[in-house]
């Protein structure tokens, strides 16, 4: 009897759920942002430079993580991926100056996340290509939910042992736990199709052939989703890695009505995953990201009525945080449904560099405008036209590239 039929296929999700957990929790970085301007006597924008590069280099090692996890399986690759990230964690309670706590912390930490994290989602799409949009929202709403445990629980934890202790023994945790979500992932057999599923009636999901990466970025299709991607990123990354000090500057909160902000966020971050992912399935991948990109819009310009209104805070981040979610759960669909699983992997970590890039330039560009004029309009300003323009890309333009499209590279 094949894996397929005595391997209970929901398990997938359970491993998933709790290796992204652990690897989620970065979005917790701004309770430590403040923290560590007063412990490392640096600005603002150093501050916000490690959580900057620990999205970077996730995102640049999901390309070779992925590359990996289609030769070698998602197991090993994801026990690596928890081993540097407990790793970083660890050498990063060391720091004593914010270099070393980049290089530890956003450079060892981000590699580490980013060859665990592609492994659970391209075993889900392999295991589901039935419920594609739901199960990459189940599993990634892990690492949206990641926050919600661990941003209160730091928060408290820097109270009491600072933030270089807090660096340690999360480390120790995440490893404990990625390791235990690795030992369940594995692939379907060759040719596994769920029982009393009929691909050619799956309307919503387009059947094509498995494009190599070069294949795939040959297509204008690539493309567009990278740039809509980008937009998304850089808006929601920049939120996020700002939630915090927005609510105490802006909405003038204080240091524990933040840390729930920072909850709360990740609460609708994790929801919006399950939630979007699920709504694609049903309308659509486009209709689904055309509508999430205008919510976002909207949700963004409205910060500026923080100051006036604190209330907004809460209605913003919520949007924001579940137009966000979504994003993480309908781009690596997206990328199955028009290139296939076969190389998964690779090529949705290719077009994951679009997260890097944009969380790494969003994390730098608020906080520097911060800083030059006082205030964060110019970075809503910017990221709400970002995400107006990708509205209107995905809406005209992103559809499943062309059989012909296809070429020997």
């Amino acid at each position: 009897m094949s894996e397929g039929k005595t391997f209970n296929r929901w398990l997938i999700v359970v491993g998933a759920i709790l290796i992204q957990l652990c690897l989620g929790a970065i979005y917790a970085w701004s309770v430590f942002r403040k923290p560590l301007e007063t412990s490392l006597n640096i600005t603002a924008t150093q501050a916000s430079l490690p959580f900057s590069f620990v999205l970077i280099f996730f995102a640049l090692a999901t390309v070779i993580g992925g590359r990996l996890q289609d030769k070698f399986g998602p197991r090993v690759v994801a026990i690596i991926g928890g081993i540097l990230l407990a790793a970083g964690m660890i050498l990063a309670s060391f720091a004593q100056n914010i270099v070393m706590l980049i290089v530890a912390y956003g450079v060892v930490s981000g590699i580490g996340i980013g060859f665990a994290y592609v492994c659970p989602i391209s075993a889900g799409v392999k295991w589901f290509p039935d419920k594609r949009g739901l199960i990459t929202g189940l599993a990634v709403a892990g690492f949206g939910a990641g926050a919600l445990i661990v941003g209160p629980l730091a928060r408290a934890m820097i109270d009491r042992i600072g933030p270089f202790l807090t660096f340690r023994y999360l480390g120790i945790a995440y490893f404990v736990l990625i390791i235990i979500g690795a030992l369940i992932l594995r692939n379907p057999p060759l040719g596994y199709r769920p029982a009393g599923w009929n691909p050619q009636a799956a309307t919503r999901t387009p059947q094509t052939s498995d494009f190599s990466a070069g294949q795939m970025i040959k297509t204008a299709q690539f493309w567009f989703i990278w740039m809509t991607y980008f937009a998304g990123c850089a808006a929601g990354l920049m939120i996020i890695g700002q939630t915090s000090p927005i609510a105490q500057e802006l909405a003038r909160f204080s240091k524990e009505t933040a840390a729930i902000g920072v909850s709360v966020l990740a609460i609708f971050n994790t929801l919006g995953r399950i939630f979007w992912g699920r709504v694609s399935d049903s309308i659509g991948r486009t209709r689904a990201l055309s509508l999430m990109f205008l919510i976002n819009t909207v949700a963004i310009l409205g910060y500026f009525l923080i100051p006036a209104l604190p209330a907004i805070f809460w209605l913003g981040i919520a949007l924001v945080g579940s137009s966000f979610g979504g994003y993480l759960a309908i781009y690596p669909a997206v990328t199955a449904d028009y290139y296939g699983t076969k190389n998964s992997g690779i090529n949705y970590g290719l077009v994951f560099t679009a997260y890097g890039v944009g969380g790494l330039l969003s994390n730098i560009f608020a906080p520097r405008m911060k800083e030059i004029t006082g205030n964060y309009n110019a970075a809503f300003i910017v990221t709400a036209l970002l995400c107006l323009l990708a509205a209107i890309v995905v809406f005209l333009l992103l559809k499943a590239p062309s059989p012909r499209s296809k070429q020997t590279t």
